[in-house]
């Protein structure tokens, strides 16, 4: 598959995204640094367990920021679908990390509690200014990232941007227990001074609650869950198109920003090639009204309907096998149903491979439509060939000699544009007939055809007439 061409909106969305990642990334660097140094000097557990879980957003933020630089990558021959789910992936990483991170402050947390850990905290103005800056780093974090993502639809970006905002919350409860654990040392109280392994946990349970959000979205773009509600959606938008007889199976998948649906739709069998391909787009701009820019792939299946009549069921038949039929009749004599048509075949055939064919398909046209009695096909050679010819501007004496056979026709109204052609010493006539707007087409058919045979009848040397009727309010196209 070759590699796609630039585009411009492609390049501006790579560099915007990679742009708010990276900010993440050194605002991260700063943050972590400085709650590393507070915890320690002050020995809050609670400082920790936010410098951990800062690392920790430090290390997703890098790895967001790897995975948007390789997730916009157009898709190649290995990669078909694109490198969409480096997103997905890498926000699946973070899940695991912050999982790690629980581990640790819970375990921290309760053996302080237990009074396994002797640890004394002092609280400085240093501590309550690092976590108050963090939290305005985070909200600013928060706030370009979630705006980027939103944009254009990242969940790796998304999910640094859910990060930083509970990291907004988690720094004001560690900010509130070391509040507690101050004024309860400056004052003996005891359940105070546990103040800040309790922030600890309520932390850890915002991590937990965080990672769990995380873990749901992801696995479910990692193992192709369909988004909710849209398959439904999807469905009854394509029911509505006419045309469509019934969706056989609707499947989509996401892979980082972009959706892939795959339908297989049944149409009715009789629908023709071009029709068959203007209901496709019919069908994706459908679904991409309702997932934009969405990958439609769509499978169209014929199906016999319910609305077909006999003339219906005979075309399909023929239509299946590759053939053209037309001239269609069918005669009830006794009530017993006798099939007339004409079927063309490839000129180059023998007349011993052309009927062979024919048989096969009169078989099949018995065997699924059991009313017919007999069948007789009038086999036409279906020219492969461009014959050069000399065409005849006039032939008056010819043309002259025609014009009194329209009187026999009063249908006939007028008859212009008469073209004469010589091809191999074969004469071809065409010419334009006008007749009434309300005429019926069959009673057209019949008059046409009868003109046809007169025109032969009276000029012997015409190999082929062509008769082209035209309603009377629209007679010279």
């Amino acid at each position: 598959m070759p590699a796609a061409e630039p585009n411009p909106l492609n390049q501006s969305m790579r560099q915007e995204k990679r742009a708010v990642a990276l900010n993440s990334v050194l605002a991260a660097i700063a943050i972590t640094f400085l709650k590393i140094l507070v915890g320690l000097s002050t020995r809050s557990l609670g400082i920790l367990s936010e410098a951990a879980h800062s690392g920790l957003d430090l290390i997703a933020a890098f790895i967001t920021l790897l995975s948007v630089r390789v997730s916009d990558k157009p898709a190649d021959a290995d990669h078909q679908y694109g490198h969409g789910k480096v997103e997905n992936f890498s926000a699946f990483v973070e899940t695991g990390l912050l999982l790690l991170t629980c581990v640790w402050i819970v375990w921290e947390a309760i053996s302080r509690l237990a009074g396994h850990h002797s640890v004394t905290i002092s609280p400085s103005w240093t501590a309550f200014g690092v976590l108050f800056a963090s939290m305005l780093t985070d909200w600013w974090r928060s706030h370009a990232l979630k705006k980027v993502a939103v944009k254009y639809d990242s969940q790796a970006l998304e999910a640094d941007a859910l990060h930083f905002s509970t990291d907004i919350l988690s720094s004001g409860v560690v900010a509130v227990g070391l509040a507690l654990a101050w004024i309860g040392r400056r004052n003996g109280n005891v359940w105070l001074v546990r103040a800040d392994p309790i922030a600890a946990l309520i932390v850890s349970g915002v991590i937990v609650y965080v990672s769990w959000r995380l873990a749901r979205r992801t696995i479910d773009a990692l193992l192709d869950a369909a988004p909710a509600g849209y398959r439904s959606r999807i469905i009854d938008a394509t029911r509505k198109i006419n045309g469509v007889v019934e969706v056989e199976r609707a499947r989509i998948r996401r892979a980082g920003n972009r959706y892939f649906a795959d339908l297989a739709v049944g149409l009715a069998r009789n629908v023709t090639f071009q029709r068959s391909e203007q209901l496709v787009a019919e069908i994706t701009a459908a679904v991409q009204q309702i997932l934009p820019d969405c990958d439609v792939v769509i499978h169209s299946v014929p199906r016999e309907t319910g609305e077909e009549n006999i003339f219906d069921r005979i075309r399909a038949v023929a239509f299946r096998n590759n053939f053209s039929v037309h001239d269609v009749s069918v005669q009830d004599l006794g009530g017993r149903l006798h099939v007339e048509q004409h079927l063309e075949l490839k000129e180059t055939l023998s007349l011993k491979q052309a009927h062979d064919q024919v048989t096969q398909v009169e078989a099949q046209m018995r065997n699924e439509i059991p009313e017919i009695s007999s069948i007789l096909t009038h086999i036409e050679s279906e020219p492969a060939t461009i014959e050069p010819g000399n065409r005849m501007l006039r032939d008056a004496v010819l043309e002259q000699k025609l014009r009194p056979v329209l009187g026999e026709f009063p249908e006939i109204l007028d008859m212009h544009d008469v073209e004469i052609k010589r091809v191999r010493d074969k004469v071809y006539m065409s010419c334009h007939c006008t007749m009434s707007d309300d005429l019926a087409l069959s009673r057209v058919h019949d008059i046409s055809t009868a003109l046809e045979i007169r025109f032969k009848q009276e000029a012997p040397e015409l190999f082929k007439v062509l008769i082209h009727p035209e309603p009377q309010t629209d007679n010279r196209r």
